[in-house]
């Protein structure tokens, strides 16, 4: 029983020991995660606002608002996560970046920052996490993908299988139309929430 007892009190010990290291590398490693993670969320801003000179948020902005209403308008898949300001060096807005996490990924969640402009110009889209298939869904990461979605009218797009013949269809992957859907969607999930602040049509 004595040993019993002298083997609980290690085992214990042990426990309680790890978890005071746990915590510790804990409080020692979430300052450089959190920078390093607000560092790659300002690239990716700039990455589709190379232009501003910072970024400012979007005031009274509401994940789950937002969310609701593009999943009123059927985007049911996407989730818009933030939203942000972007201004120029007088502190004028230029347009705005959106970030979105689609839950339609062939791998699971794709979360990408998406600029559009204030006189309705798409600037593209940033991916900040995804876990698609090696040599097929990460192509989206890719700027033979990319680039279609750069430099249009912020419309509502659609995804096709053939070559492209208008600027609101976007060519999808080969091998890859779970991915290419995903975040042509959530692309048209983030315009439709672009159109909620500036009153415009996205899909003229």
């Amino acid at each position: 029983m004595n040993k019993l007892v002298k083997d609980a009190l290690v085992l214990t010990a042990i426990t309680v020991i790890a978890g005071v290291c746990l915590g510790g590398v804990y409080e020692i490693t979430k300052g450089p995660i959190a920078k390093a993670s607000e560092e790659a969320t300002q690239e990716s801003y700039k990455e589709v606002f190379a232009d501003a000179a910072s970024f400012s948020d979007l005031e009274g902005f509401d994940s789950a608002e937002a969310t609701a209403l593009v999943a009123d308008a059927g985007y049911t898949d996407d989730e818009i996560v933030n939203c942000v300001v972007a201004l120029d060096d007088a502190g004028e807005t230029l347009g705005y970046v959106i970030t979105v996490t689609s839950h339609a990924g062939y791998g699971g969640d794709i979360t990408f920052s998406m600029g559009v402009t204030a006189d309705g110009t798409l600037n593209g889209y940033s991916i900040t996490d995804i876990s698609e298939t090696a040599g097929l869904g990460m192509k989206a990461k890719e700027d033979a993908f990319k680039n279609q979605f750069s430099g249009i009218p912020a419309q509502i797009l659609e995804v096709t299988k053939g070559t492209k013949s208008a600027d609101t269809e976007i060519e999808a992957i080969s091998g890859a139309t779970i991915t290419s859907k995903a975040v042509t969607y959530g692309v048209d999930a983030g315009l439709t929430y672009y159109n909620s602040l500036v009153g415009g049509a996205t899909n003229e």
